[in-house]
């Protein structure tokens, strides 16, 4: 779905996403890979010249705008990859099914795809209150979790969930790398926080408390995707006298934000963000979509130019980085309809990581094989700050740069930082070096 012409009415959208959580368990499978001989039918969804993975994704709802293009720009490099000869000479079949970021739904969806499809694994899994309602049920069937879709720091619990690991950089550092940035250039200002009611808003605002002073925090407003009248905890921010907005939202609610504060006069409070809802195409579209349906035109652009957010992926503007180009690539053969943009880029580079570890995990895997060789860590690859993975620690990237949008692109101010998801870890500059794009586009 192309972000900024398939766009719904707001409150068509929102009314798409609904709260339900279901839970249940049946058996998986276990053994070990051998790594010579002819490939074999080695696990469920794993015959000699396929791999079968599934997921539930936002095709449709309040996070489809944008989010809907992540899976099928994964499938995109998946596809590069069976053109060059796949995985261990398997080609890479990718089911996923929407669920419009309604709950109840994705847990019909993953039940359909391990009880009936009988997928290898669950991959990329969209939206923190959608794959909560079916962690559980992933988890007990012993079917890999891998590199959800989400920041939650709940799929950082090997104990308890074995199977799940997370990918992208998680909300609570995610909100210290912001908080620091904060307190180090809004010393004294009054801050004020927007936010999803959910664990993806509450880990955020946990990362931003352990940076930024309480003190100057004048007002906490909370929205949920199933009601777009955001009236109301706008007004309360701007009686607050908040003079910087921290928002950890999903696309469609930042837009919402943005101009229900300019129909209130409000223009004037500097906004720093969570990645999760500003790549610059996606919410320049619905800021000019939205306010289009209410008879208003906008630019879109000038709506989002000096809004600071992060990110832990190459900007899409840096056309000399190996990794921009690989996929730049790919995305010009494999998924032409889409725009290039920031969501295009994340549902490549977490397709990578798979490859990365299916590669690791032998030429014929079981559902453990892979859960071990994620346990036993990855390399960088396109994030710009080192994976997290080991068998006590699920968590994926580690670290973010500063980014602010100019003229509707992201563009990066100063180093990576990276940190942990503790209240007393320091928000330090990363030494490390990023890696390059391996020339053939495979690890």
């Amino acid at each position: 779905m192309n972000r900024s012409h398939r766009v719904g009415t707001p409150a068509i959208v929102a009314a798409a996403a609904a709260v339900a959580m279901i839970a249940a368990g049946c058996g998986g499978s276990s053994g070990s890979s051998s790594s010579s001989g002819a490939a074999t039918a080695s696990a469920p969804g794993i015959t000699a010249h396929q791999i079968l993975i599934g997921s539930h994704q936002p095709l449709t709802g309040p996070a489809a705008p944008g989010y809907s293009e992540i899976a099928p720009a994964a499938n995109a490099y998946f596809q590069y990859v069976n053109a060059h000869g796949g995985i261990y000479g398997r080609h890479i079949k990718y089911t996923y099914l929407d669920d419009g970021y309604d709950p109840s739904k994705t847990v019909s969806d993953v039940h359909q795809l391990i009880l009936q499809d009988n997928v290898y694994a669950i991959f990329d899994g969209l939206g923190t209150p959608t794959h909560l309602a079916a962690v559980s049920f992933i988890n007990s069937s012993k079917v890999p979790d891998v590199f959800v879709a989400s920041g939650c720091d709940c799929w950082n619990n090997p104990s308890k969930y074995p199977q799940t690991f997370g990918w992208q950089l998680d909300y609570i550092r995610e909100g210290k790398i912001l908080g620091a940035y904060i307190k180090q250039h809004f010393a004294g200002k009054n801050i004020g926080y927007f936010y999803q009611n959910d664990e993806f808003g509450q880990d955020g605002v946990k990362g931003l408390d352990y940076e930024i002073p309480h003190s100057q925090v004048v007002s906490r407003q909370t929205y949920v995707p199933t009601n777009v009248n955001v009236g109301p905890a706008v007004a309360a921010l701007k009686a607050s006298g908040a003079q910087v907005v921290v928002s950890f939202a999903i696309p469609a609610f930042n837009a919402l934000f943005k101009l229900t504060s300019e129909k209130l006069g409000w223009t004037n409070p500097t906004i720093v963000a969570s990645n999760v809802g500003t790549d610059p195409l996606t919410l320049g579209g619905l800021l000019q979509a939205y306010a289009k349906q209410a008879g208003a035109t906008v630019n879109g652009n000038q709506l989002t130019n000096g809004i600071i957010t992060d990110g832990y992926l190459p900007t899409l503007g840096n056309t000399g980085n190996s990794w921009i180009a690989l996929f730049k690539k790919v995305h010009d053969t494999y998924d032409t309809k889409a725009p290039f943009d920031g969501n295009v880029l994340y549902g490549m580079a977490v397709g990578y990581t798979f490859v990365q570890a299916m590669m690791k995990a032998g030429k014929n895997p079981t559902r453990a094989d892979l859960v071990k060789a994620i346990n036993a860590g990855l390399p960088q690859g396109p994030a710009v700050a080192p994976y997290a993975y080991s068998s006590s620690n699920h968590a994926g990237v580690t670290g973010a740069y500063i980014g602010k949008i100019m003229n509707g692109a992201l563009v990066q101010q100063g180093p990576v930082y990276v940190t942990d998801a503790t209240p007393t870890g320091a928000v330090t500059a990363y030494t490390g070096s990023e890696q390059a794009a391996p020339g053939s586009g495979m690890p």
